[in-house]
């Protein structure tokens, strides 16, 4: 078993706590997000449990096994950074070999694990390339052979695709869960992507100046944020006032436009096309000068900068949310 488990995981710099009170478990085979802004704690975080620190308090468990005080390499831990941390002297069998020499794998075995791994991320037939003969997502898939040919007990990953395009970074990503899943193997992954969190995630873990917001689903964390930060954090949030006078989160793509009919009457303030989806920026009658922000299915003539409509939402698609 490789479940992971954080008691009150803290790490002080002088009287800065990166990471504050964290508590976290992650089942066996279960892929968890740390998703939070710049500063909020996530990398320190993955350095904690990977042994690459030794938190102020709190106790670190991995498979049932204290390791808070255990050095990296008795961890058993598979690590994946952004900048991939390729050998650039050593070809990619040979870096993918690396990690299973230091583990004192025979000759043979160890070629049998790394061409192994190789063909699990589709790279075989590059084996005697350099790293500077490959591109970014290659680099990137090498890296990931390295981090899983030893068969680890857990997967860290940290902005793995951080350094990609867009286009590229979809792709792997879709790759990513798919070796994940086949793998089965119990697996963090940092990032600051919203979309990527969303995506990829078994569960997504929020993080705001070193303490944790939410724990949960993608579903439940984009439509029943816990508060108002993770509310605005995971994408754009409406806020419609309750007749207690709290506030209620109503997402882009659940408002509904029309021309005519009930609803709140409003005037098209900007409408910006993307392709698929046509975002709205809508100025609701008496509601002030922040703008509504509605999205719809590209399927036809969009509504008019300017144009007056109508919006609606069902009570269903309102979620309390406290400041």
């Amino acid at each position: 078993m490789s479940e992971i488990r954080l008691e009150g995981v803290t790490k002080r710099y002088g009287t800065f706590a990166a990471a504050d009170n964290v508590d976290l478990a992650v089942t066996q085979g279960e892929l968890v997000t740390i998703l939070g802004p710049s500063g909020s704690g996530k990398t320190t975080l993955l350095s904690l449990i990977a042994g690459l620190n030794k938190p102020t308090s709190g106790r670190i468990f991995i498979g049932g096994r204290d390791v808070t005080d255990a050095p990296a390499q008795e961890r058993n831990i598979g690590l994946v950074f952004q900048s991939y941390a390729l050998f650039p002297h050593m070809t990619v069998l040979e870096n993918v070999l690396f990690p299973l020499g230091v583990r004192k794998i025979g000759r043979a075995e160890a070629d049998r694990l790394a061409r192994d791994a190789l063909k699990l991320v589709r790279l075989d037939g590059l084996e005697n390339r350099r790293p500077s003969q490959l591109s970014g997502g290659q680099q990137q898939r090498v890296a990931l052979a390295r981090a899983v040919v030893f068969k680890p007990d857990i997967l860290l990953l940290d902005e793995p695709l951080g350094a990609l395009d867009r286009k590229l970074r979809e792709e792997l990503q879709v790759e990513l869960k798919q070796l994940q899943r086949s793998l089965g193997v119990t697996t963090l992954l940092v990032t600051h992507d919203q979309e990527e969190a969303l995506s990829l995630s078994d569960r997504i873990m929020v993080l705001d100046k070193g303490r944790t917001q939410q724990v949960a689903a993608p579903t439940e964390a984009y439509l029943k944020p816990a508060n108002r930060f993770v509310a605005e954090f995971l994408g754009i949030a409406n806020f419609v006032g309750l007749p207690d006078g709290g506030q209620a989160l109503v997402r882009p793509e659940r408002i509904k436009i029309s021309s005519s009919g009930a609803g709140k009457p409003a005037r098209v303030v900007e409408a910006i096309y993307l392709g698929q989806m046509v975002r709205y920026h809508l100025s609701l009658d008496g509601e002030g000068a922040k703008p509504m922000v509605a999205a719809a299915p590209f399927v036809g003539p969009a509504y008019a900068t300017g144009e007056r409509v109508m919006v609606s939402w069902d009570a269903a698609d309102l979620w309390p949310v406290a400041k």
